[in-house]
Parts: C-alpha cells; sequence; structure tokens
C-alpha cells in the first residue's frame, strides 16, 4: 500500500529489522478484521537502523497511532522517545511506544504484563526460587515480574557479570533442587535451530519444576521436551506473546 492511502487509515505497525516472520502483523490483522475495524492496519516497519524511525513517524505521523517494537531496538529507541514509562524504564527495555495527539511518543513494555499473567495461573507453593536462563532485554522483563511476585532468582550467561548472575557450569543438582522454576529467555531452539537447547544438567530435572520458554516456534523446543520427558511442568511463549499484544492494544486507545 502506498503512502498516500496508509494516510486514510488508523495505522499501527512493528518496527524491527528483517521482521517478515512476524506474529504481530498476523495477530493484529486478525483482530482488526473480527472486530470489524476497517479502517485499522498493522504493517511491519522493517528498517535498517533506528535512525530512520523518526523519518518513519513524520511519513505516517497523521495516521500512526502507535507500534510495536523488537530486536534489535528495543534499548537504542530509547533515545527517540520524548517519555518512558516507569516500568519500562527500570526494565531498560519498550516494546510498545503510543502517538499522542500531540505527537508525541511514549514508549511502554507489555511483555511484562505477558509474562505475568502467563506464569501466575502455574505457580505452586514450592516455586520460590528460579534460574532465568540468559541476560538479555527479554530476561530483564522477566526478572522484574520475579521481583514483584517476590520469588528469588539467578540469571544464567555464558559471561556472567553481576552479583546475581551464575554461569551455566554452576547450575548443579543441588541449585536445581531448590530453583524450581527455569525461564528460558535466550534465543536458543528457536526454529529452524530446533535441536538446540541451553546446557543445564537437565537429569537433575523433577516433576516439581516448572519450565518456561519465551520462544513460541516451535510449540515445544528441546528445553521444553526435556523437562517433559522428567515430568515437569511445561509452557511455551505463545500465550505471553497474545497476552502482550492486548496489552499494546490496550496501552494505544487508553
Amino acid at each position: 500500500m502506498e503512502g498516500k492511502e496508509k494516510l486514510n487509515k488508523e495505522l499501527f505497525g512493528l518496527v524491527g529489522k528483517n521482521i517478515s516472520y512476524s506474529f504481530s502483523k498476523g495477530y493484529f490483522s486478525d483482530k482488526f478484521r473480527n472486530l470489524q475495524l476497517i479502517n485499522h492496519e498493522y504493517v511491519n516497519f522493517d528498517i535498517d537502523k533506528i535512525e530512520d524511525l523518526l523519518s518513519l513517524v513524520n511519513q505516517f505521523k497523521a495516521s500512526l497511532k502507535g507500534f510495536n517494537v523488537t530486536i534489535p531496538y528495543k534499548q537504542s529507541i530509547f533515545n527517540y522517545l520524548d517519555e518512558v514509562d516507569a516500568t519500562a524504564n527500570e526494565i531498560g527495555a519498550v516494546n510498545t511506544v503510543k502517538l499522542t495527539n500531540n505527537g508525541k511518543l511514549i514508549g511502554y513494555n507489555s511483555d511484562v504484563v505477558g509474562f505475568e499473567k502467563s506464569i501466575l495461573p502455574l505457580l505452586k507453593k514450592h516455586h520460590t526460587k528460579a534460574l532465568i536462563l540468559g541476560t538479555g532485554g527479554a530476561s530483564n522483563a522477566v526478572g522484574f515480574v520475579l521481583k514483584k511476585l517476590k520469588i528469588d532468582f539467578y540469571k544464567v550467561s555464558r559471561n556472567p557479570t553481576g552479583n546475581r548472575e551464575i554461569s551455566y557450569s554452576e547450575i548443579s543438582e543441588k541449585l536445581l533442587k531448590e530453583h524450581t522454576i527455569i525461564i528460558n529467555s535466550s534465543p536458543l531452539g528457536t526454529f529452524p535451530n530446533i535441536d538446540q537447547k541451553p546446557s543445564i544438567p537437565y537429569q537433575f530435572l523433577t516433576k516439581k519444576h516448572l519450565l518456561f520458554d519465551l520462544i513460541y516456534n516451535p510449540a515445544e523446543t528441546a528445553f521444553l521436551i526435556e523437562g517433559k520427558k522428567l515430568g515437569a511442568q511445561i509452557k511455551n511463549g505463545f500465550e505471553m506473546l497474545e497476552l502482550q499484544a492486548e496489552e499494546s492494544w490496550r496501552i494505544w486507545n487508553k
């Protein structure tokens, strides 16, 4: 669709790089169709560098109401926002941006809401400690929620730096026995590399463990399959993705 035609739309979109695979475009296109919002459109804004953002916003400012942000711009977009919500600021990542009527760009993080609502029904009394595999932007959103829920955690990294970070080699049977929530926030196991999985001692998992993978494609990653074999409760990231999309929609319409 040409730019002039887009000006007649209520426009939403996804800002990222190499995002033809995007879940968001299909999700919101279906949502608009189901709600009979024929004047609404969700598009992929695939940009080579974050510096292209403002010219894109200016091009569509008459119709653009908000957009999601994905890899690799969740951190670098901070420099282009007029305001950042307190939660997104603490996490250090923005994945939802709202355009106000006076043209301001305000950043939010809806991953937090998606993750919390998705994991909360699965938690049991013995789920008091967690391991977050990976230390990227997604792990910060996960850590924010665990703090809120008063669940102690370590982040696991190939190159640990902080005092709450450990290496994969430090995950022992004793540590796994205590940390019964394990969350994969790394990209390991994402399609098409479905045989990859984080390097943890899976043989020590039990039915008391909850394994949560932020990946949604494939539906059962190698990480989740290993847990399932040993009776662990498993959950992928698809519901979290849907919930964060709905939170984005709420933000754009509030």
